[in-house]
């Protein structure tokens, strides 16, 4: 598929647009390589953003953005001593070009360690972050590198929120047979034997179980699987929690479901020299 990226200025902060022939686009923000918008057909927005977030104030500030597909690296959430779900999502990615992964062509952003990362983290590191469309189809995926002389550990994510209509109708299905952590509490959780629905505050980590999952609401389905990740985890804020975000806001919870791929009950090790890398890819 022929693919164009075009720089533009979106709320103040250096944004890549990708358009593909059939009429796909993708918008990213070079901070946080974060992925903002997905539109597989023209004026039909897949990816959820908050109408609070602030481009500008985030990369000013080195904050995240809330909504679209933040990169999680080097460490999920609390899971260590960084910063919550690391620094990758709050630094500003270089644009590399278009480049083809498996045959298909997609923009990549790269970041590399320096003075700041190794003040937090000390390892030298490349990661690179490939976002491809496809017909119906978005694809990112995430590379990791050790470019040091020792080995390194880190777990990793794509916290992805998916757009919803209407959260009452909406379930993960294919997940019903696996068990779960339930992270507000640390408490292991049996399979429910039933797609998860989304009435109260959700935060799950499924372990070892990445494989086809499917979003759906009404008579609408979004099928997400994952390459080189092994965990999914689920999370919706709910309404008390989501009225007290700042950068979210009362009822905005209703508008989105968060879907993530990752590697995090088990860290990924990386010897010199070695790469790792996990995707996901959403197909509509």
């Amino acid at each position: 598929m022929d693919l164009s990226c075009t720089p533009f200025q979106r709320d103040g902060s250096a944004c890549l647009r990708l358009n593909a022939a059939d009429g796909a686009v993708a918008e990213i923000c070079l901070h946080g390589a974060h992925v903002l918008s997905w539109q597989p057909t023209p004026g039909r927005e897949r990816l959820y953003l908050s109408p609070r977030a602030s481009l500008a104030q985030c990369a000013a500030t080195r904050a995240a953005i809330r909504g679209g597909i933040p990169v999680i690296f080097p460490q999920f959430g609390g899971r260590g001593p960084m910063v919550k779900h690391g620094f990758a999502r709050l630094l500003s990615w270089r644009y590399v070009g278009i480049e083809a992964d498996a045959g298909t062509p997609g923009a990549v952003l790269e970041l590399i360690d320096n003075e700041d990362t190794r003040r937090l983290w000390p390892a030298r590191f490349r990661a690179r972050l490939h976002v491809a469309l496809a017909p119906g189809a978005l694809t990112v995926r995430l590379a990791i590198g050790n470019q040091g002389e020792a080995p390194f550990s880190f777990t990793a994510a794509l916290h992805t929120y998916l757009r919803v209509d209407d959260l009452d109708a909406t379930s993960v299905q294919g997940l019903e047979a696996a068990g779960f952590e339930d992270t507000r509490d640390g408490r292991l959780a049996a399979a429910e034997g039933e797609p998860v629905r989304f009435q109260s505050e959700v935060d799950r980590l499924y372990p070892d179980c990445a494989h086809d999952l499917l979003l759906a609401q009404g008579n609408d389905a979004m099928r997400i699987s994952a390459d080189g990740f092994r965990d999914t985890v689920l999370w919706n804020p709910g309404a008390a929690l989501a009225a007290g975000m700042a950068d979210l806001g009362a009822g905005e919870h209703r508008h989105f479901v968060c879907v993530e791929s990752g590697t995090i009950a088990m860290p990924v090790t990386l010897a010199p020299g070695e790469e790792w890398s996990g995707a996901q890819r959403l197909q509509v």
